[in-house]
């Protein structure tokens, strides 16, 4: 009950709201980090999927490549880029965060892509073929809009991960919604660190609902819902028959 008091407490103490190293500014650099890395992975991944889903090439190795890269340590990959870019006099800027989170991205994208465009049902793709449709048409027009709900899921599950680890950014003295973490660990405010595991727990929650209206909206209609659209003339057709019906001839 004391600790719930105290994490209260730090959230409503207005220092922790206002200035560079307050709440609205960390959550923004947080942002930062995990939208750059998704914008730069999600083409990657959804250019390498498609390509590979349609033409049935490379699979295995890209696949193979794609589940290495999940094994690969984030942190590893962070460590490796932060000398990097202190060599390139890049300094403690964003981008050996970005290299770590951007690494973290791709595969779930890339093999979201490939599954949902390989696994577009045969018989309408060779329909589409036998109307006359380019194979760069019937992946425009077949193999995309099915695969989309499956894209989304992938960008989605990418985007909940890199909004994560984005609190690695604090490890190299990057800013984030890390830095609350890191510097209550390092003053042994257990306020504080609960403060910043809330907000990177809330934000990867708001991550999650936002793709999943996106996943719901891309999602192709069935014939019956398309038809529920339509109310069936019954009514009117019911009316033309009745005396003052438009429908209605005396004597008929």
């Amino acid at each position: 009950m004391e600790t719930f008091q105290d994490v209260t407490a730090w959230f409503s103490d207005p220092v922790n709201w206002s200035g560079p190293q307050g709440i609205p500014q960390r959550l923004m650099e947080h942002l930062q980090y995990s939208w750059v890395a998704v914008l730069l992975a999600a083409p990657v991944g959804v250019a390498l999927g498609t390509y590979i889903g349609h033409a049935r090439r490379f699979e295995f190795i890209t696949v193979t490549t794609a589940n290495l890269g999940r094994a690969l340590p984030s942190f590893a990959i962070l460590a490796l880029a932060f000398p990097i870019a202190l060599h390139y006099n890049l300094g403690f800027s964003i981008w050996p965060t970005v290299a770590a989170l951007f690494f973290l991205a791709v595969p779930p994208i890339l093999t979201n892509t490939y599954v949902g465009v390989k696994e577009v049902d045969a018989d309408t793709v060779e329909s589409a073929r036998g109307m006359g449709m380019s194979g760069s048409q019937v992946l425009r027009r077949i193999e995309v809009p099915l695969a989309a709900p499956l894209i989304v899921t992938g960008i989605r599950t990418a985007a909940v991960q890199v909004v994560a680890t984005a609190t690695l950014a604090a490890v190299v003295a990057g800013g984030g919604l890390g830095r609350f973490i890191v510097d209550g660990f390092a003053r042994q405010r257990g306020d504080m660190i609960l403060g910043g595991a809330f907000l990177v727990a809330a934000l990867a929650i708001l991550t999650e609902v936002f793709f999943a209206f996106v996943e719901r909206s891309v999602k192709p209609r069935t014939a019956s819902q398309d038809r529920s659209r339509f109310k069936p003339p019954y009514r009117h057709a019911a009316q033309a028959g009745r005396p003052g019906g438009d429908g209605y001839v005396p004597g008929a």
